[in-house]
């Protein structure tokens, strides 16, 4: 779950630089690189301009939330104990002079 969450905020995030670049600035900037009158040719001059700017702010709207909702999956994972195993060592005592031979029924069966 947490992978496919990391993957569509990697996409987003994607989309979100494609469509900032694309948006005219005050001075041309990288717009012009990436055509921008194909942008304008299928928006036409004023609909580029909201479409893009809608477009922006939904991907970052998608790009903080997701970015919230990965922190809080992987701060709930990081509390679990990595596995059984170690969980049942750390609440084992080992006092010393303590008998630690194996419990019966489990002793080395070679000899059979």
């Amino acid at each position: 779950m947490l992978g496919f969450l990391i993957f569509v905020h990697t996409l987003v995030s994607l989309l979100l630089v494609i469509v900032i670049l694309m948006q005219a600035s005050s001075g041309g900037g990288l717009s012009g690189t990436f055509g921008s009158t194909a942008t304008s040719a299928l928006f036409g001059g004023r609909g580029a301009a909201t479409v893009l700017s809608k477009m922006t702010t939904w991907l970052a709207v998608a790009f903080m939330a997701l970015a919230v909702v990965i922190s809080l999956i992987s701060s709930n994972a990081a509390k679990q104990p990595e596995s059984l195993l170690k969980q049942e060592a750390g609440n084992q005592l080992i006092t010393p002079g303590a008998d630690l031979s194996l419990p019966a029924g489990t002793e080395n069966q070679e000899g059979q």
